[in-house]
């Protein structure tokens, strides 16, 4: 894992298989974006067996296969489809090409899992709704940010279990360091990357749903720009949004692709979370001016401030429940309704977005 470049950022946690060995088969296809390695890190590791790959760049797929030895390159994605083995197809798509694909993915009967952002367009999210009812398949969501984030899972059970109390307000931070040479061309097209808000941004509502507890929200205000890097004019590299949840809880999130060079790592994720007993701060991947690394979690109560370090002691949960779920046909995991809500919050703050710099 590259601790410089976020693309590819794809935590490796400890093996918690929750199946037996080859009993849940799953592929990789369009791999556009590397996440596709996390996404499969995290499904392998819960004992998922990767059976396929498919991408139409043989260069990606033998890179790859590097990594995931086990899966045989498929020569089109129907071959895949096509499997009856094959329970769930994870993927990394251009991100105006993910709605599609896991239409397509779920109409042959298997479960999608893709990178965020999961839409570009509100059509495409309508259109997912529909094949879901049609046809009873998952349409599942990479989330990074928080579900491969040992600090993120953790402050979600300790929200759970009361620790801060209600939850009032969530402030999310989500700067990225552009890299911009090592980019691909659709990462500066405006129709492909979907803008920075439903983008990234998507990271942000998905937690500010999760903490506060909220079934629905609204974007109050929300806004973009383009700073600090001229050359790419279709380019958003700021982005600030303000929320409001149907059960009073508010929120504001910023994300940026601002980070500086002389930072360690890729950027500074920070949450904070605001009880009425109490406040969380996530530190995700680096303390900076401290050798502390990252997944430090910050606990003030009525009790005192606490310190915790949770790398390597939390794991990643989120694989093995996604794994029965769909198996079980549960919701353990994530419910689809959480899903299509976040992606419908970034959306909406896209569309509403007033531009303030260019």
């Amino acid at each position: 894992m590259s601790a410089s470049d976020g693309m590819n950022y794809a935590p490796v946690g400890k093996p918690a298989p929750v199946v037996a060995a080859g009993e849940f088969a799953f592929a990789a296809c369009s791999l556009d974006h590397g996440h596709i390695y996390g996404q499969c890190n995290g499904l392998v590791e819960a004992g998922g067996f990767l059976k396929w790959v498919y991408d139409p760049d043989s260069a990606k797929v033998s890179a790859f296969r590097e990594k995931f030895p086990t899966a045989k390159p498929a020569r089109s994605e129907e071959e895949i489809l096509d499997d009856p083995e094959v329970r769930l197809v994870a993927a990394a798509a251009i991100p105006n090409r993910r709605g599609p694909l896991g239409c397509r993915v779920m109409r042959a009967g298997k479960d999608y899992f893709t990178d965020k952002t999961p839409f570009t367009e509100r059509g495409q999210l309508d259109e997912a709704r529909r094949i879901v009812e049609e046809t009873g398949q998952k349409y599942a969501v990479y989330f990074s940010e928080r579900l491969h984030v040992e600090c993120a899972v953790h402050a979600g059970t300790l929200v759970e279990a009361g620790a801060i109390g209600r939850v009032v307000q969530v402030l999310g931070l989500g700067p990225h360091r552009l890299n911009a040479p090592s980019r691909p061309d659709w990462f500066f097209d405006r129709q492909q990357y979907g803008g920075i808000l439903c983008d990234i941004g998507s990271h942000q509502g998905e937690q500010f749903l999760y903490y506060t507890g909220a079934k629905s929200a609204r974007i109050v205000s929300s806004a973009v720009g383009n700073f600090a890097n001229p050359a790419y004019p279709e380019l958003e590299d700021f982005g600030e949004c303000n929320l409001s949840a149907d059960n009073g809880a508010s929120g504001y999130y910023r994300v940026d692709w601002l980070t500086p060079d002389g930072l360690r790592t890729w950027g500074d994720g920070r949450t904070v979370i605001l009880g009425t007993k109490g406040y969380i701060e996530l530190r995700k991947y680096v303390d900076v001016t401290t050798e502390n690394g990252g997944d430090q979690l910050i606990l003030v109560d009525g009790e005192g401030e606490k310190r915790i370090a949770c790398a390597g002691k939390v794991g990643y949960p989120f694989f093995g429940q996604l794994i029965l779920d769909c198996l079980e046909r549960t919701e353990k995991a994530m419910t689809q309704e959480h899903i299509f809500t976040a992606a419908s919050l970034c959306l909406e703050a896209q569309e509403k977005a007033r531009r303030i710099s260019g």
